[in-house]
């Protein structure tokens, strides 16, 4: 197994694209979900490079790619992802998305089709008509006021401290990072996905596709039914919750690599 990560950055037309790779070969694109960046994929990233070419970016507007004004949408980081592929000359390749970035992943798998061998969706929403119809009324996730005294700190951290268990601290302390970066929009990304156009656009990818759920996921495990019933083959992953791919790094991968490989 390689361990040896590769930073870089590409042009794009909203600002400079960051990325992290590892590996070479056929290659496996990762999108994280929001508020978060790259760092959410940092120990599955080595495991998946074994195999293949393994990226993970940080989604326009999070982590260290630019932060163009403007409103985020699932379409503009799109956008981003598209940039990025044409950058890295990645001719075909594997998408894998996960809560945010499978809604992304969508949108880039209808654009590429063929292009995209295989999709895993990974904790992926189901957006339809309803939730766009009550995207003004949903609670906001991460949103806290900063107070002079840094006691927002300590209530962002146990907004998210759920999801965790004992030892794993140190993503959540990943999750912190991510999330203060961008403190001052840490909803819109939320906000964006609820507006996303997802159930039509999957009627437009031709990839393989594979929906996966950690077990204690409460929020995206009801959408495994709603992917099902389109046919497309899910999976519940036993031992994890929000954070899969940090808590099951080492299954995460094994899953990503048996997708891939078809």
């Amino acid at each position: 197994m390689t361990d040896t990560l590769r930073r870089g950055y590409v042009p794009s037309t909203y600002g400079q694209l960051h990325y992290v790779e590892c590996g070479s070969g056929e290659p496996v694109l990762m999108l994280h979900q929001t508020p978060r960046s790259w760092t959410e994929y940092l120990d599955v990233l080595p495991l998946v490079g074994a195999r293949h070419r393994a990226i993970a970016m940080d989604t326009l507007g999070f982590g260290a790619s630019a932060k163009p004004a403007g409103v985020h949408s699932v379409e503009r980081w799109a956008d981003a992802v598209g940039q990025l592929v044409e950058a890295l000359g990645l001719d075909r390749l594997n998408l894998v998305g996960h809560h945010t970035g499978g809604v992304i992943a969508v949108e880039v798998a209808a654009r590429l089709r063929d292009r995209v061998a295989s999709l895993l969706l990974s904790g992926t929403p189901f957006i339809d008509d309803e939730k766009r119809r009550t995207a003004d009324r949903r609670t906001p996730v991460d949103l806290v006021v900063p107070e002079p005294d840094g006691s927002h700190l300590l209530e962002l951290w146990n907004r998210r401290r759920e999801f965790y268990r004992p030892g794993e601290e140190a993503a959540l302390n990943r999750f912190m990072i991510d999330a203060l970066t961008v403190l001052e929009r840490v909803e819109e990304g939320h906000e964006a996905v609820r507006r996303s156009l997802m159930d039509r656009r999957l009627a437009e990818v031709t990839a393989r596709t594979l929906a996966i759920c950690a077990e204690d996921d409460r929020f995206s495990l009801p959408a495994l039914e709603r992917f099902a019933a389109l046919s497309i083959e899910t999976r519940i992953v036993p031992g994890g919750h929000v954070p899969l791919p940090e808590q099951r790094p080492e299954r995460f991968a094994e899953i990503v690599m048996e997708w891939a490989a078809g």
